[in-house]
């Protein structure tokens, strides 16, 4: 018989037991798979509850992207590997320089592959990374950790805002006052205890991917990296992202796939520039200078600025 659940130990949410999953080991495999979708039913309204607060960091890091500025996560375990994945897509997704956002996550590389526990207990070591990478005023940092007290993201949240940036906390259990009341802004998505006590890759860690979604989504929406819903900033570098670009072409401009495909050689495989070019009848050379003077906001660069 597993033992009853008891006060709990520790005021982390994320390392309390789930009294619906006390018994989870004598489950069959659907009753597990109906258990945590039920769970999981919950992670949206959590996220919702911070859509103000997620919505005030979108603006900082579009403000902060357009100042040529930096947007830097930094975790540990899960957490850190949701933001070097929420980092490594934006170039394909938007186009933008690789350096623009960048995901730190304890113990290096290595530990995007195996786990490297023992590196998230300096804060020292957090803090180091900062230095490392000439963290300054005009950069967002976020810290995640869905504990909220993981000590290489603390230090490095706080080393980051001595130097001058804007600092953000995403976590899954509320932040003690102190640490808090030293941060710009503080997303908690109270997702609950895990159905495996403590293993935050769960609840915490879908919760966490979608705030990461919304931010770099967002802010890259509102620096002008769509037109409408269009990925009009992405650049033709496989076969897939050659055809979706042939395919935006062709129904922006009312191309046949022929001269879709003209087009975007003539741009450089740049759709964006490509759709200026052909509705501005202009080369690409002109479309690039006329996007750059925009802010690369391609509503004030067609006439009338309305999406397809």
């Amino acid at each position: 018989m597993v033992p009853p659940i008891p006060i709990p130990l520790d005021p982390r949410i994320t390392e309390q037991r789930n009294a619906l999953s006390s018994n989870v080991d004598l489950s069959t495999a659907l009753e597990i798979v109906d258990l945590m979708n039920a769970e999981d039913r919950g992670i949206p309204d959590a996220v919702a509850s911070q859509r103000e607060t997620i919505a005030a960091v979108i603006d900082t890091v579009a403000e902060s992207f357009r100042a040529g500025g930096r947007l830097i996560y930094v975790g540990a375990g899960t957490s850190g590997r949701l933001g070097v994945l929420d980092a490594s897509e934006c170039p394909p997704t938007f186009g933008s320089d690789p350096a623009q956002v960048q995901g730190i996550i304890a113990g290096g590389d290595r530990a995007m592959f195996r786990a490297q526990e023992g590196a998230e207990d300096s804060p020292d070591l957090g803090a180091a990374q900062m230095d490392d990478l000439g963290v300054q005023s005009g950069d967002v940092v976020v810290g995640i950790a869905a504990s909220g007290t993981t000590p290489f993201v603390r230090g490095a949240v706080l080393r980051a805002r001595t130097l001058g940036a804007t600092t953000v906390f995403v976590a899954c259990t509320p932040l003690d006052r102190e640490f808090a009341s030293k941060l710009n802004h503080c997303i908690i998505a109270v997702t609950g205890p895990e159905i495996v006590t403590g293993s935050t890759r769960l609840k915490a860690g879908t919760a966490t991917k979608m705030i990461l979604n919304m931010i770099t989504t967002g802010a890259n929406i509102r620096v002008g990296k769509t037109w409408g819903n269009l990925m009009v900033d992405l650049k033709a570098t496989n076969a897939k992202l050659q055809d979706r670009s042939e395919r935006m072409l062709m129904e922006v401009c009312e191309l046949s796939r022929a001269d879709a495909q003209a087009l975007l050689h003539a741009s450089g495989g740049h759709v964006k520039t490509a759709i200026v070019m052909q509705l501005l009848s202009v080369d690409q050379d002109a479309a690039r200078s006329a996007l750059q003077d925009a802010g690369g906001v391609i509503r004030r660069v067609v006439p009338g600025g309305s999406a397809p």
